[in-house]
C-alpha cells in the first residue's frame, strides 16, 4: 500500500515543478513582476489572498517543491513583517510537519530494514539528542529545510517535539528572508540575504544548546566530586581492580596506549574464567565425552567398552589445562606489557585514591586519574537450612576439593538447571557418578526454547542423570553420617541422599569490601553505571561479571574495551557499550548456542517473526560423525532476510554461530550467507542450508510459473 503512495506524491512533485516552471524563471525580476500583479488584487481581496497564500505554503513545504525562499521572500513584501513572519513560521512549520510524517509512514520502515541492526543504535542515540541536532540543522540555512523534515521522519522523535523545535528552530532564519523581502526592491541577489556573519551567528545559536547542556553536565560533575579534595598530580593514569577477563583487557588497552596502568589482583591472575569456570569445565567435559564415546563406539563400527576412570588423573589434566594456559594471563606476561601487577586486596579511600593491604602485608595508597572495577562474581550459595553442615561444593571449590579423589563422586547431587550446572550433571555422569540434578523451575536451561530445552534434558537423561524439575530444595542435612537434601515438589516432600553436592544456582557479583558503598556508589544486583559504564563518578567505571548485564567472559572482554577507553580518553571522545549482538552458548553435549532473539522472546514481546529450521539429520557431514542430531533454528521478520536471532543445536553449536553473529554486527541476510562458498562436507554447511530453506520458503511462485511455461515454450522450438 505504501509504494503506490509514494510513487502518486512523486508523480505530483514532478508535476507541479513540470507545471509550475513551465516557461517561468525562478528569479527576483519575475518574482516582482508575479507581485505587482497580486497587489492590485490583494487590495480588494487582503484576507483571502492571506489564506490561500498560507494554505499553498503549506502545500509547498509538505510536498518539498523547491519554492519555499520565494514564497517567503513574497510572504514579506506583501504582508509586511510580522504579519508574513506569522504566516510562514506556521505554514512553514506545518508544512514541515506533514512532510516528517509523510516520510515516517511511507519510508521509515523501508530504511530501517536496510540499516539492520544498526538501526537501534541510532534510534537511541536520536530518541534522546534528537531535538538538539533537529534545533541545530534548523539553524544552518544552507542545510535544505525539506531534506532536514524527510530525514527526521525516519527517526523517533516525536511529531510534537518536531512541531515545536522546528517552529523555534526555523524562526530566525524565517525572520531573516522576511525581511528581506520587506527591502524587495533593493534586493539585488539571494546570497545578500544571509551573509557570512549572519550564517556564523545562526550556526553559533545552533550549538548553544549543546553548550548549554555541556554545562549542565561540568556542574553535576564537580557537584560530584564537590566532597572531595582532588589530587594537585596522579600517581597513575588508571588503575584496574581484578584480573579476570574484563581487568586483563583493560590493563592491556592502557598498557597498549603508553598509559601508566596499575592492574590489582588478590588471589589468581586470570580470575574465574581461567581458575574455575571456562578452562576447567570444558577440560572436564572432554574427558567425559571421551569416556561416552568409548561406550558408544559400535555406532562407529568398533566394539564398544566400558572405561576405567582414574579420576585423580582426569582432575591432574585438568590443573595441568589451567597451568598451559596461565602463561597468557601471568603476572610476568602483563609486566613485559607494561603493566604493574600488585597482588593484594584494593579499596577505594575517594574517587581517586586506592589502597592495597598488600599480600605480604605491607599496605600502598596511590593516586590515579580514573578506576575500573572489575571483580568478577562468585557463586550464589542460597540460604538453605543445613546446608554449610553438608559440606557441599561450588563451581569454584570444586576443582581443588575433588583433585585428590581416586574415583569420581559416587552419589551427587547437582543444584541447579542452568547451564554451568547442565555441563556438570552430564559431565559426572559420563565419568561415572550417579547424578541427581535439582531445578525449581518447570523445565532445565529455562533461558532457551521449551524445545532446546527437552532435546537437553533428554540427553542428560540418557546419560543416565536423574533431571528433577519443578523441584524446590528446602533443607539439607545429616543423619547417621548419610547426606540428604529435602526437597518439594506438588506439594510433596521427599529426602535425596548423597554423598556430594554441587551448588550451581547462579553467580552473584563481588561488590564487598571495595569502599563502593563509602563513595555513595549504587549497588544493587550490580555496579549501577550509565551506557559509558561510568559509576557516580565518570572516572570510577565497571566492567565485567560486577557491572551486567551478562555473564559471559566474551561480554566481560567487550565491556573492557568501551571502559578502558572511556576512562583513558573520556574527556575528549566517549563510547557508549554496545550490546546489540551477544551471542553466548551452552556445552552440554549437544552444545547450545544462540544470538538475539529466541521464539520465546519474541513470542514474550509480541515482535512477529518467520521461523526456519534446519535439522542437523539432514547434514551430510554430522551423518559422517554420528552427531546427526540437533537443528539450526532462525528468526527473521515475515518476508524478510533480515536476522533476529539464531539458536543452534548440535555438535560444535559454539563455533557454528559465529557466522551468524558476523551477520547480524554487520547487517547481513540471509541471501548473503546462501551466497557464500561453504567447504563440502563441514558443519558450516548447516548455516547455509539454512538460509537455503528460508530462500525456498520464499521463490514467488507467479514467477516460476512463468519460467515453466517459457522452458515449455524453448522445449517445442527447434
Amino acid at each position: 500500500m505504501k509504494k503506490p503512495i509514494l510513487f502518486l506524491i512523486a508523480a505530483a512533485v514532478v508535476l507541479a515543478l513540470l507545471f509550475g516552471l513551465r516557461g517561468q524563471s525562478l528569479d527576483l525580476e519575475s518574482l516582482r513582476a508575479t507581485l505587482d500583479r497580486l497587489r492590485v488584487w490583494q487590495e480588494s481581496h487582503g484576507l483571502t489572498l492571506m489564506l490561500a497564500f498560507f494554505a499553498l505554503y503549506v502545500v509547498v513545504t509538505a510536498l518539498s517543491l523547491p519554492f519555499a525562499v520565494w514564497m517567503t521572500l513574497a510572504a514579506g513584501a506583501l504582508f509586511g513583517f510580522w504579519k508574513g513572519l506569522l504566516i510562514v513560521s506556521f505554514a512553514s512549520t506545518i508544512g514541515a510537519t506533514l512532510a516528517f510524517l509523510a516520510a515516517r509512514y511511507l519510508l521509515r520502515d523501508w530504511v530501517h530494514e536496510k540499516l539492520g541492526n544498526r538501526a537501534a543504535a541510532i534510534d537511541e542515540g536520536l530518541r534522546r539528542d534528537g531535538p538538539f541536532f533537529l534545533f541545530s540543522l534548523r539553524l544552518i540555512p544552507v542545510i535544505p529545510f525539506f531534506a532536514v523534515n524527510l530525514l527526521m521522519g525516519l527517526t523517533p522523535v516525536g511529531a510534537g517535539t518536531f512541531y515545536l523545535v522546528s517552529q523555534a528552530g526555523m524562526l530566525a532564519g524565517t525572520a531573516a528572508y522576511v525581511n528581506a523581502g520587506t527591502q524587495l526592491a533593493g534586493l539585488e541577489s539571494l546570497s545578500g540575504i544571509v551573509s557570512p556573519a549572519l550564517l556564523l551567528s545562526f550556526a553559533v545559536l545552533g550549538i548553544f544548546p549543546w553548550i548549554a547542556r555541556m554545562v549542565v553536565n561540568l556542574l553535576k560533575r564537580r557537584k560530584v566530586f564537590a566532597r572531595w579534595k582532588r589530587p594537585t598530580s596522579f600517581d597513575r593514569n588508571l588503575i584496574v581492580i581484578g584480573a579476570g577477563a574484563a581487568g586483563l583487557v583493560s590493563a592491556y588497552i592502557a598498557a597498549a596506549t603508553k598509559a601508566k596502568v596499575t592492574l590489582v589482583e588478590s588471589h589468581r591472575m586470570g580470575g574465574d574464567c581461567l581458575n574455575y569456570g571456562c578452562v576447567p569445565s570444558k577440560a572436564l567435559i572432554k574427558s567425559a565425552k571421551l569416556a561416552h564415546q568409548m561406550r558408544q563406539a559400535d555406532h562407529y563400527g568398533l566394539e564398544p567398552v566400558e572405561p576405567k576412570v582414574p579420576f585423580a588423573r582426569v582432575m591432574a589434566r585438568v590443573h595441568q589445562v589451567i597451568a598451559d594456559i596461565a602463561p597468557h594471563d601471568s603476572v610476568e606476561r602483563y609486566t613485559n606489557l607494561g603493566v604493574e601487577v600488585l597482588e593484594g586486596y584494593a579499596k577505594l579511600i575517594d574517587p581517586w585514591t586506592v589502597e592495597i593491604a598488600m599480600n605480604d602485608g605491607s599496605t600502598r595508597r596511590l593516586t590515579t586519574r580514573a578506576i575500573i572495577i572489575a571483580t568478577g562474581a562468585q557463586p550464589f550459595v542460597p540460604p538453605l537450612p543445613g546446608i554449610e553442615d553438608v559440606g557441599f561444593m561450588t563451581s569454584d571449590t570444586m576443582w581443588d576439593a575433588l583433585k585428590d579423589r581416586q574415583t569420581a563422586p559416587k552419589r551427587l547431587v547437582v543444584l541447579g538447571g542452568g547451564p554451568i550446572g547442565s555441563e556438570l550433571a552430564q559431565s559426572f555422569a559420563r565419568l561415572g557418578s550417579e547424578v541427581t540434578q535439582i531445578e525449581m523451575a518447570p523445565r532445565i536451561m529455562i533461558r532457551e526454547d521449551e524445545e532446546v530445552s527437552a532435546l537437553v534434558k533428554g540427553s542428560l537423561e540418557a546419560d543416565g542423570v536423574k533431571v528433577l524439575t519443578g523441584h524446590k530444595a528446602l533443607s539439607c542435612g545429616v543423619t547417621d553420617g548419610r547426606k540428604w537434601l529435602e526437597v518439594e515438589h506438588q506439594g510433596q516432600t521427599r529426602r535425596i541422599e548423597f554423598d556430594d553436592m554441587i551448588v550451581a544456582v547462579g553467580r552473584a557479583p563481588r561488590l564487598n569490601g571495595f569502599g563502593l558503598e563509602e563513595l555513595g556508589i549504587k549497588v544493587n544486583r550490580v555496579v549501577e553505571t550509565n551506557e559509558y559504564l561510568e559509576t557516580l563518578y565518570p572516572n570510577i567505571l565497571a566492567a565485567g561479571d560486577v557491572a551486567g548485564p551478562y555473564q559471559f567472559t566474551h561480554t566481560a572482554g567487550h565491556q573492557a574495551w568501551f571502559a578502558a577507553v572511556n576512562a583513558l580518553f573520556g574527556d575528549l571522545k566517549r563510547f557508549k557499550a554496545d550490546y546489540r549482538v551477544i551471542p553466548w552458548a551452552t556445552f552440554t553435549d549437544p552444545e547450545v548456542a544462540r544470538v538475539g532473539l529466541s521464539e520465546a522472546e519474541a513470542k514474550e514481546k509480541g515482535i512477529a517473526v518467520e521461523v526456519t529450521r534446519y535439522g542437523m539429520d539432514d547434514l551430510d557431514r554430522a551423518i559422517a560423525d554420528g552427531s546427526a542430531h540437533g537443528f539450526v533454528k532462525v528468526l527473521t521478520p515475515p518476508g524478510k532476510d533480515r536476522i533476529l536471532g539464531v539458536t543452534i543445536v548440535g555438535e560444535h553449536a559454539g563455533d557454528l554461530i559465529a557466522e551468524f553473529v558476523l551477520a547480524m554486527k554487520h547487517g547481513l541476510g540471509l541471501g548473503k550467507i546462501l551466497g557464500t562458498i561453504h567447504i563440502y562436507p563441514t558443519l558450516a554447511e548447516a548455516n547455509k542450508y539454512a538460509a537455503g530453506e528460508w530462500r525456498r520458503a520464499h521463490v514467488n511462485p507467479r514467477l516460476l510459473a512463468i519460467v515453466e511455461r517459457f522452458h515449455r515454450w524453448r522445449r517445442r522450438q527447434a
